[in-house]
């Protein structure tokens, strides 16, 4: 919410400092006077629109439009046109100024422009007001239809979410988990997806700082220590390429970083590592001048030679070679990584390219179209079109619904995909990683539900086969088969875990229902257990002692435990739903269902127990099994439900399920396992 109060001395200090930073900045970005005076004429007209009003966090409002318009210029590397938008952008929405009076000041471009952010703005104010999760998925539709009119727009969006983030401390937190998960769903993807990394990679951090703080906090923490142990290490590494490349003759310069708080926090997810087994921690990025300008193959040969160069002095990790220059992304990322081994043992990522491939990387499809403009893009720099024109196919599209075109941007935040064939030999392409049951279910929802096995390459397999490149899918179904719990184990896609999901959930509010009924006729009074209402409306409390009008079920695709930052979802008979806020489905829901958010709060119960998966790993040795279920059961007397385990070549690798009281008890359990002989790594897995 917006304040309005008198300007400060201080205020007009700021605003001033602000704006003057703008507009050092924009001095680069705009072709002459003439320019930047649109942009002074833009900056006086937003600040006196906004005149006397502050924003949640006190700060006059108008500096919410300077920041917007910095990282337009600064991050993203658009013109004045474009800065001139991100003054203006809530001058409409806000103020008593109308488009028209817009479009009579700067023009129709410029004009245009607000009214599409507007637009944006106005659908994501009104999903608080939508009824249904289709109704909000038709909204994030019509933001991507931008794309067809003008993609600085969403440029423009991007820029003004990234600094929403950078400012959401002082947001309430139902509104909060809105926003965050809404950028995870939608604005992180489209922002990978654009090419706009260092904007993604900072929208990930503040997502994790708030949906996981203590994961994000000894992460930092870690990579503090870390940097500061190993600092001496990468700059004698980086002496030495230098050495290298000055011998050479070129023209270059040479940045190092760190990996973010966020790819370390995922990789250590989905790899099932620790921080320490994090190999590439430190990344050195060569950018250099081709001694040929504009001469495409000349600049990938230089690329090459600089490969060489490196992978003759170092020894390196074959399997980590990425060749982006052959085949770039589709966003149309270019460059060559590789993993070397310094002189002093650290294992050290490599990124080399030119400076336009730099350009591209850093500024994403506004750099990509403005080489395009000036003649030298290169033969496969057309992939950042090609996805543009397929998102626009999509759209016009009136059999594919808004739902089925969220999934596809969503999934694109990794942009790993394989392509597959059906039995008749038509290519389906479907993300990496994912099962012939998450093909089943791509195909048709009944397909899925039906499933009973697959053929691939006309082989027999079962539905958890992990898909690859080039194979033949037959889906084989029976009529008498319907989901199963397990299927959440091991599907991949996110449309395919929502039909489960929602099959079960379902069933679970059918079970409950007939319960709490069954109760009632029982004891002439209704008995929902585990859930009471606080007075707060956005506020509720979980507990098993308490009667209630409404119900909360716990959310089967990450089964959270008492103790883990929690989202509730609910629905319009009063069901609650309740899911771990890293829950990708979570994330979903939140995104496009925002008016349903509550906030859970544990209340302690020694009485219930709760679903926890744990993996493990390490050397097997005699009599490890029968110690590992003793200890579980006998010791710590934990219901074990289920147990994996394998062996091979005296290394093993396990999963449990555990029934545990909370978060906290979990944890120690898994600190106690860890001082058994042999057990290398156990964490808790999501499910």
């Amino acid at each position: 919410m917006s304040t309005i109060s008198e300007f400060t001395p201080q205020d007009y200090a700021l605003i001033a400092r602000e704006y003057a930073s703008l507009k050092e900045a924009a001095k680069r970005r705009c072709a002459n006077q003439e320019e930047l005076d649109i942009v002074q004429k833009a900056f006086d007209f937003a600040n006196e629109a906004h005149k006397g009003v502050r924003r949640r966090s006190g700060e006059p409002y108008i500096i919410h439009p300077i920041e917007v318009a910095k990282i337009v210029v600064s991050d993203i590397g658009l013109g004045y046109k474009s800065i001139v938008a991100a003054l203006l952008h809530d001058v409409v929405e806000d103020t008593e100024y109308t488009s028209d009076d817009i479009r009579n000041l700067f023009g129709e471009k410029i004009a245009s422009l607000v009214d599409g952010l507007t637009k944006i703005k106005t659908v994501l104010d009104n999903e608080d007001k939508a009824q249904n999760k289709s109704i909000q998925a038709e909204n994030f539709k019509r933001i991507l239809l931008t794309l067809n009119d003008d993609v600085r727009v969403v440029l423009i969006k991007l820029a003004d979410r990234l600094h929403n983030c950078r400012t959401i401390e002082f947001m309430p937190e139902h509104k909060r988990d809105k926003i965050l998960s809404e950028t995870m769903f939608i604005f992180i993807p489209l922002a990978h997806r654009l090419g706009l990394y260092s904007i993604k990679s900072e929208m990930e951090d503040i997502w994790l700082r708030y949906k996981e703080p203590q994961a994000f906090n000894e992460i930092q923490a870690k990579i503090n220590r870390n940097v500061s142990d190993k600092e001496k290490q990468v700059d004698e590494f980086i002496g030495t390429v230098r050495e290298l490349l000055d011998r050479m003759g070129i023209n270059y310069e040479i940045r190092k970083r760190v990996k973010s708080p966020y790819s370390i926090w995922h990789k250590m997810k989905t790899k099932n590592v620790t921080f320490e087994q994090v190999y590439d921690l430190y990344a050195v990025r060569i950018i250099f001048d081709p001694k040929n300008a504009g001469d495409i193959e000349r600049e990938r040969e230089d690329c090459y030679s600089i490969y060489v160069a490196i992978t003759n002095k170092f020894d390196y990790k074959a399997d980590r070679f990425r060749d982006w220059i052959k085949q770039p992304k589709n966003n149309g990322y270019e460059a060559l990584h590789c993993t070397v081994m310094s002189k002093s043992g650290i294992w050290i990522e490599v990124q080399i390219r030119s400076r336009r491939m730099d350009d591209i990387a850093e500024k994403g499809i506004a750099a990509h179209w403005a080489y395009k403009r000036d003649g030298f893009v290169g033969e496969n720099d057309s992939e950042m079109d090609k996805w543009i024109a397929k998102v626009q196919e999509i759209l016009m599209n009136p059999d594919v619904n808004a739902m089925e075109l969220l999934d596809m941007i969503h999934n694109d935040l990794t942009a790993s995909e394989i392509f597959v064939f059906t039995p008749k030999g038509e290519q389906k392409s479907i993300q990496k990683g994912a099962t012939a049951l998450d093909f089943a279910y791509m195909i048709h929802t009944h397909i899925g539900n039906k499933a009973i096995a697959a053929k691939i390459n006309l082989r027999l397999e079962p539905l958890s086969y992990v898909l690859r490149p080039g194979d033949q899918v037959e889906i084989i179904t029976a009529q008498t088969e319907n989901p199963k719990r397990e299927w959440l184990t091991f599907l991949k896609t996110a449309r395919a875990i929502k039909v489960v999901t929602d099959y079960f959930e379902k069933l679970d509010r059918q079970k409950a229902a007939e319960e709490a009924e069954s109760a009632k006729k029982s004891s002439g009074k209704w008995t929902l257990p585990f859930f009471k209402s606080s007075r707060s409306r956005q506020e509720y409390v979980i507990n098993d002692s308490r009667n209630t009008d409404n119900q909360f079920v716990i959310a089967t695709c990450c089964h959270p435990i008492p103790g883990d930052p929690v989202v509730g979802f609910i629905d319009k008979d009063g069901v609650i739903t309740v899911h771990k806020k890293t829950c990708p489905l979570a994330n979903s829901l939140a995104a496009t269902h925002g008016d349903s958010i509550v906030s859970p709060k544990w209340e302690a119960d020694d009485e219930q127990s709760f679903l926890a998966s744990v993996s493990l790993n390490g050397i097997d040795r005699v009599g490890l099994l029968n110690e590992i279920t003793k200890y579980i059961s006998f010791v710590m007397k934990v219901n074990l439900q289920r147990l994996v385990f394998e062996s091979k070549d005296s290394i093993f690798n396990g999963e449990m399920d555990l029934m545990v009281h909370d978060k906290k008890s979990l944890e120690g359990l898994l600190r106690k396992l860890s001082k058994i002989e042999g057990i290398q790594n156990v964490t808790r897995k999501d499910l």
